[in-house]
């Protein structure tokens, strides 16, 4: 059979996904033809590569031998194709800042990329990125991509690549210190104490929008200035949480703590931004690969998430 690498990498996709809608959004194809792609290349196998019902997406024993293989085959093909282009211009990334989840999902997707560099920046907000990837001073940005103070900029794309539950931040000595969980309701008295958050209009909107409809207090105090500054502030609160996402990479001692946050748990949805019209292979190559979240079950009563933000997982 002839090489078949726009099968291969419609089956990686989604059997990385498990759901053709999501892997057919990291394609930028419909899933019509993200299915046509797949069931072409089955018919060349002679095999099924996945056992599809309404309600989940399975790989057949074919399936699982085959996508090692072809995993590496599309890898080493954009190996291939960087090469003989030669030299290119490393893409300029904002990751929001060193501690927070985009610099892990960048770091997972680049290590399945390996003709792809990249350029770091972090602008401790989305909302002071966007000016910089709308001059074409920056090929993407992370953040949330809602609540940033103005319009959203026509030339600017974005798409979902990662929820993440929220969760209380305290220290020794804090009231709720020795907690392994918190339920909202607990906090209500108490409220959330979070640094002013400056340039990033996206987490003041987050936090406003979770006062308003879970009914908890939040006091914005004064900006801190790094991240021990940050820490010091919530470090002064005996009894209001700061709030952070679950796998936020503290550089504090064994004194601080992250507590999860349940009934409901509050999620965060990171989103990469990009402009339409960016010609660079690399950057189509990473939008490609990054993951897409799967979407809370909007009957699920047990996490919260803003209207705007779950409007962004309807795919």
């Amino acid at each position: 059979m002839e090489p078949d690498l726009p099968g291969m990498r419609a089956f990686v996709t989604a059997a990385e996904e498990l759901h053709f809608g999501r892997a057919a959004a990291r394609l930028f194809l419909t899933q019509q033809a993200l299915s046509k792609r797949v069931r072409r290349l089955e018919e060349a196998l002679g095999a099924p590569l996945f056992e599809r019902t309404t309600r989940t997406v399975r790989l057949t024993s074919t399936g699982e031998r085959f996508l090692g293989p072809a995993r590496d085959a599309v890898a080493a093909y954009d190996a291939a194709v960087a090469a003989g282009r030669g030299a290119v211009e490393p893409l300029r990334i904002d990751v929001y800042a060193e501690r927070f989840t985009p610099l892990r999902v960048l770091r997972e997707t680049l290590a399945r990329l390996p003709g792809v560099r990249v350029e770091l920046s972090m602008r401790n907000g989305l909302a002071t990125a966007l000016p910089a990837v709308e001059s074409g001073e920056l090929d993407a940005a992370f953040g949330r991509a809602r609540d940033i103070g103005r319009p959203w900029p026509a030339a600017l794309a974005h798409r979902p690549v990662r929820l993440e539950p929220i969760h209380a931040t305290v220290f020794t000595g804090h009231d709720f210190a020795d907690r392994s969980m918190l339920r909202v309701a607990e906090i209500r008295e108490a409220g959330i104490a979070m640094p002013d958050p400056g340039g990033s209009e996206e987490w003041r909107g987050y936090l406003t929008r979770l006062s308003d409809e879970l009914r908890v207090p939040v006091r914005f105090t004064e900006q801190a200035v790094g991240g021990r500054d940050y820490g010091e502030r919530i470090r002064r609160e005996p009894h209001a949480i700061g709030v952070s996402e679950a796998g936020t990479d503290f550089p504090f001692d064994d004194e601080f703590r992250l507590i999860p946050l349940a009934d409901p748990t509050p999620l965060h949805l990171w989103s990469v931004v990009w402009r339409r019209d960016n010609p660079s292979p690399q950057l189509r190559a990473l939008l490609e690969a990054l993951p897409f979240p799967v979407p809370p079950d909007p009957a699920d009563a047990d996490v919260w998430l803003p209207g705007p933000d779950r409007k962004a997982l309807a795919r």
